[in-house]
Protein backbone atom coordinates (compact mmCIF):
# COMPACT_ATOMS: atom_id res chain seq x y z
CA UNK A 1 0.00 0.00 0.00
CA UNK A 2 2.92 2.32 0.77
CA UNK A 3 4.32 1.77 -2.74
CA UNK A 4 0.90 2.60 -4.23
CA UNK A 5 0.61 5.80 -2.17
CA UNK A 6 4.12 6.85 -3.23
CA UNK A 7 3.17 6.32 -6.92
CA UNK A 8 -0.07 8.30 -6.48
CA UNK A 9 1.94 11.14 -4.96
CA UNK A 10 4.45 11.04 -7.83
CA UNK A 11 1.65 11.13 -10.40
CA UNK A 12 -0.19 13.98 -8.70
CA UNK A 13 3.04 16.00 -8.32
CA UNK A 14 3.84 15.50 -12.02
CA UNK A 15 0.31 16.63 -12.99
CA UNK A 16 0.62 19.74 -10.81
CA UNK A 17 4.11 20.69 -11.97
CA UNK A 18 3.33 20.17 -15.66
CA UNK A 19 -0.18 21.70 -15.46
CA UNK A 20 -1.71 18.61 -17.09
CA UNK A 21 -5.06 16.89 -16.56
CA UNK A 22 -4.11 13.30 -17.41
CA UNK A 23 -1.21 10.88 -17.06
CA UNK A 24 -0.45 7.39 -18.36
CA UNK A 25 -1.60 4.55 -16.07
CA UNK A 26 -3.20 6.89 -13.55
CA UNK A 27 -3.98 5.18 -10.25
CA UNK A 28 -7.55 5.83 -9.13
CA UNK A 29 -7.90 3.23 -6.36
CA UNK A 30 -5.48 2.52 -3.51
CA UNK A 31 -6.90 -0.97 -2.92
CA UNK A 32 -7.05 -1.87 -6.63
CA UNK A 33 -4.20 0.06 -8.31
CA UNK A 34 -4.53 -1.96 -11.55
CA UNK A 35 -8.01 -0.50 -12.26
CA UNK A 36 -7.99 2.30 -14.83
CA UNK A 37 -10.67 4.82 -15.78
CA UNK A 38 -12.04 4.09 -19.26
CA UNK A 39 -13.88 6.94 -20.95
CA UNK A 40 -16.99 5.45 -22.52
CA UNK A 41 -19.03 8.51 -23.47
CA UNK A 42 -22.33 6.93 -22.47
CA UNK A 43 -25.14 9.17 -21.26
CA UNK A 44 -25.47 7.49 -17.87
CA UNK A 45 -21.77 7.04 -17.13
CA UNK A 46 -19.07 9.04 -18.89
CA UNK A 47 -16.28 7.00 -17.26
CA UNK A 48 -16.26 3.34 -16.24
CA UNK A 49 -13.78 1.53 -14.04
CA UNK A 50 -12.65 -2.06 -14.35
CA UNK A 51 -11.57 -4.46 -17.01
CA UNK A 52 -12.50 -4.01 -20.64
CA UNK A 53 -13.00 -7.21 -22.56
CA UNK A 54 -13.89 -8.41 -26.00
CA UNK A 55 -16.07 -11.48 -26.19
CA UNK A 56 -17.83 -13.51 -28.85
CA UNK A 57 -20.85 -15.78 -28.72
CA UNK A 58 -21.63 -18.95 -30.63
CA UNK A 59 -24.52 -21.30 -29.95
CA UNK A 60 -25.37 -19.58 -26.68
CA UNK A 61 -21.84 -19.94 -25.30
CA UNK A 62 -19.58 -16.97 -24.62
CA UNK A 63 -15.87 -16.91 -25.43
CA UNK A 64 -13.66 -14.37 -23.69
CA UNK A 65 -11.24 -13.26 -26.42
CA UNK A 66 -9.36 -10.27 -25.01
CA UNK A 67 -9.26 -8.69 -21.57
CA UNK A 68 -7.29 -5.68 -20.41
CA UNK A 69 -7.26 -3.06 -17.68
CA UNK A 70 -6.31 -0.43 -20.25
CA UNK A 71 -8.55 0.96 -22.94
CA UNK A 72 -8.29 -0.71 -26.37
CA UNK A 73 -10.16 -0.70 -29.65
CA UNK A 74 -12.17 -3.91 -29.99
CA UNK A 75 -12.17 -3.77 -33.80
CA UNK A 76 -8.54 -4.96 -33.77
CA UNK A 77 -9.71 -8.26 -32.24
CA UNK A 78 -12.21 -9.03 -34.99
CA UNK A 79 -10.00 -11.09 -37.31
CA UNK A 80 -8.57 -13.20 -34.48
CA UNK A 81 -12.10 -13.86 -33.17
CA UNK A 82 -13.29 -15.08 -36.57
CA UNK A 83 -10.13 -17.17 -37.01
CA UNK A 84 -10.72 -18.70 -33.55
CA UNK A 85 -14.24 -19.61 -34.70
CA UNK A 86 -12.75 -21.31 -37.76
CA UNK A 87 -10.31 -23.29 -35.61
CA UNK A 88 -13.15 -24.27 -33.26
CA UNK A 89 -15.63 -25.32 -35.96
CA UNK A 90 -13.46 -26.01 -39.01
CA UNK A 91 -15.10 -23.37 -41.22
CA UNK A 92 -15.74 -19.64 -41.39
CA UNK A 93 -19.16 -18.41 -40.26
CA UNK A 94 -21.74 -17.57 -42.90
CA UNK A 95 -22.32 -14.22 -41.20
CA UNK A 96 -21.02 -12.22 -38.27
CA UNK A 97 -23.28 -10.01 -36.16
CA UNK A 98 -21.16 -7.24 -34.74
CA UNK A 99 -21.39 -3.97 -32.90
CA UNK A 100 -20.80 -0.72 -34.78
CA UNK A 101 -17.15 -0.42 -33.68
CA UNK A 102 -16.24 -3.63 -35.57
CA UNK A 103 -17.66 -2.38 -38.88
CA UNK A 104 -14.48 -0.81 -40.22
CA UNK A 105 -13.47 -0.75 -43.88
CA UNK A 106 -10.62 -3.15 -43.16
CA UNK A 107 -12.83 -5.66 -41.35
CA UNK A 108 -15.53 -5.43 -44.04
CA UNK A 109 -12.96 -6.07 -46.80
CA UNK A 110 -11.50 -8.99 -44.82
CA UNK A 111 -14.97 -10.54 -44.48
CA UNK A 112 -15.75 -10.00 -48.15
CA UNK A 113 -12.55 -11.83 -49.17
CA UNK A 114 -13.69 -14.86 -47.16
CA UNK A 115 -17.36 -14.76 -48.20
CA UNK A 116 -18.60 -13.75 -44.74
CA UNK A 117 -21.61 -11.45 -44.52
CA UNK A 118 -21.22 -8.69 -41.90
CA UNK A 119 -24.36 -7.43 -40.22
CA UNK A 120 -25.28 -3.77 -40.12
CA UNK A 121 -25.78 -1.02 -42.66
CA UNK A 122 -23.16 -0.41 -45.34
CA UNK A 123 -20.70 2.43 -44.89
CA UNK A 124 -21.61 5.80 -46.34
CA UNK A 125 -24.92 7.52 -46.80
CA UNK A 126 -27.95 5.36 -45.97
CA UNK A 127 -29.93 4.24 -49.02
CA UNK A 128 -33.25 5.99 -49.67
CA UNK A 129 -35.20 2.86 -50.58
CA UNK A 130 -34.65 -0.24 -48.47
CA UNK A 131 -36.38 -3.44 -49.54
CA UNK A 132 -38.52 -5.49 -47.16
CA UNK A 133 -36.02 -8.35 -47.37
CA UNK A 134 -33.17 -6.07 -46.28
CA UNK A 135 -35.24 -4.70 -43.39
CA UNK A 136 -36.14 -8.22 -42.30
CA UNK A 137 -32.49 -9.32 -42.53
CA UNK A 138 -31.36 -6.29 -40.49
CA UNK A 139 -33.96 -7.08 -37.82
CA UNK A 140 -32.87 -10.74 -37.63
CA UNK A 141 -29.21 -9.71 -37.47
CA UNK A 142 -29.90 -7.31 -34.61
CA UNK A 143 -31.79 -9.95 -32.63
CA UNK A 144 -28.87 -12.37 -33.05
CA UNK A 145 -26.39 -9.68 -31.99
CA UNK A 146 -28.46 -8.97 -28.88
CA UNK A 147 -27.53 -12.46 -27.63
CA UNK A 148 -24.05 -11.30 -26.59
CA UNK A 149 -25.43 -8.13 -25.00
CA UNK A 150 -27.83 -10.33 -23.04
CA UNK A 151 -24.94 -12.47 -21.84
CA UNK A 152 -23.14 -9.35 -20.56
CA UNK A 153 -26.30 -8.30 -18.73
CA UNK A 154 -26.73 -11.81 -17.31
CA UNK A 155 -23.14 -11.74 -16.10
CA UNK A 156 -23.67 -8.42 -14.35
CA UNK A 157 -27.09 -9.18 -12.85
CA UNK A 158 -26.90 -12.87 -11.95
CA UNK A 159 -23.18 -13.52 -11.60
CA UNK A 160 -21.83 -10.21 -10.15
CA UNK A 161 -19.59 -9.47 -13.12
CA UNK A 162 -19.97 -5.76 -12.44
CA UNK A 163 -18.76 -6.15 -8.85
CA UNK A 164 -15.37 -7.79 -9.07
CA UNK A 165 -13.67 -6.68 -5.84
CA UNK A 166 -10.50 -8.77 -5.77
CA UNK A 167 -7.35 -6.87 -4.87
CA UNK A 168 -4.83 -8.13 -7.42
CA UNK A 169 -4.98 -7.80 -11.20
CA UNK A 170 -4.47 -11.51 -11.93
CA UNK A 171 -7.08 -12.62 -9.37
CA UNK A 172 -9.55 -10.16 -10.90
CA UNK A 173 -8.87 -11.60 -14.35
CA UNK A 174 -9.39 -15.08 -12.94
CA UNK A 175 -12.67 -14.03 -11.32
CA UNK A 176 -13.91 -12.61 -14.64
CA UNK A 177 -12.89 -15.74 -16.57
CA UNK A 178 -14.58 -17.97 -13.99
CA UNK A 179 -17.73 -15.87 -14.29
CA UNK A 180 -17.84 -16.57 -18.02
CA UNK A 181 -17.22 -20.25 -17.32
CA UNK A 182 -20.21 -20.28 -14.94
CA UNK A 183 -22.36 -18.46 -17.53
CA UNK A 184 -21.49 -21.17 -20.06
CA UNK A 185 -22.17 -23.94 -17.52
CA UNK A 186 -25.54 -22.31 -16.79
CA UNK A 187 -26.32 -22.34 -20.52
CA UNK A 188 -25.34 -26.00 -20.75
CA UNK A 189 -27.43 -26.85 -17.68
CA UNK A 190 -30.49 -25.15 -19.16
CA UNK A 191 -30.34 -27.57 -22.12
CA UNK A 192 -31.00 -30.52 -19.79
Amino acid sequence: MLLVVAEVYRQQLWLYENKKQSIEDRIVSLSQPHVRPIVRGKASKKVEFGAKFSASSCGGYVFLDHISWDNFNESGDFKSQVEAFKIYTGYYPESVHVDKIYRTRENRAWCQERGIRMSGPPLGRPPKNVSKEDKKQASEDESIRNEIEGKFGQGKRRFSLGRVMTKLAHTSLTAIAITFLVINLSTKLSLF
